[in-house]
């Protein structure tokens, strides 16, 4: 039996097979999770369905998560198709690009508040709109960045974003403690996603995340996707408001290692 047999979840972001939403639905799906995906726009369609079907998942929505109209519609759907849920995963970021690259300061007034309201402002958008359908014992989940705590050159807005989600994360919490609903983020490390591209500079930062990270080994979609089952999972029941690292502990560092061989 499997960790979340019984339960049904729905995960907002799946974009292609590297997103990071995909390795959630891969490990929700065989724990036996029913599953329900959403995705930003009619381009992604054609990815996103056979990814869907793959894990018999019949439910796939779009939802442009920067429209109230939109949540409200996919909402509705999913009361229509489930009833109630047990989790909601929020696999959502975006700025534009060219906000992504040259100092910090150079970011436009447009820009800030896209980002904000995509990548943070969605996430209470939806939980607010789910509020009412959570079941007891239930989790959301966020996925956030290292970039929000230090400085990581290029991801600017994106790092002040994903600040502003951590906060967000531990707000939701209190406000969905009395309803028994746990309320996390993950934080992973770099993972050559579609949104990671836009990020001037990732290569070498990959590259540098490999060899500083204690155990010098690359983050996969398949260990985020591992690690919210057990935020998911009853193992978690008294885990809210928090954190979780899941960077091969690159966060724990101060400076690289120094010294030769």
């Amino acid at each position: 039996m499997g960790l979340l047999e019984g339960k049904t979840a729905l995960i907002f972001g799946l974009a292609n097979k590297n997103s990071i939403a995909w390795g959630i639905a891969q490990a929700f799906h065989r724990e036996g999770a029913t599953i329900g995906v959403s995705y930003a726009g009619e381009v992604l369609k054609r990815r996103v369905d056979p990814l869907a079907e793959s894990i018999g998942c019949d439910f796939v929505e779009e939802c442009d998560v920067s429209k109230d109209k939109d949540i409200a519609a996919v909402t509705a759907k999913a009361e229509e198709r489930f009833g109630k849920i047990d989790i909601l995963v929020h696999s959502i970021g975006f700025a534009n690009r060219d906000e992504l690259n040259g100092p910090f300061y150079n970011t436009s007034r447009e820009g800030f508040h896209l980002a904000m309201d995509i990548s943070v402002f969605s996430f209470v958008a939806l939980a607010k709109a789910f509020q009412p359908l959570m079941n007891p014992g239930g989790a959301m989940i966020s996925l956030t960045y290292h970039g929000s705590v230090k400085v990581t050159p290029n991801y600017n807005v994106m790092g002040v974003a994903k600040a502003a989600l951590e906060a967000s994360t531990r707000y939701l919490a209190y406000d969905f403690g009395p309803q028994g609903v746990r309320v996390n983020a993950i934080s992973a490390g770099p993972i050559r996603t579609l949104a990671a591209a836009g990020v001037s500079g990732f290569k070498s930062m990959y590259k540098a995340f490999i060899d500083m990270a204690p155990l010098h080994e690359k983050v996969t979609i398949e260990d985020v996707g591992n690690a919210a089952v057990f935020l998911s999972s009853d193992l978690s029941a008294r885990t809210t408001g928090e954190i979780f690292y899941v960077d091969s502990g690159y966060n724990i560092m101060g400076v690289p290692d120094m010294s030769e061989e």
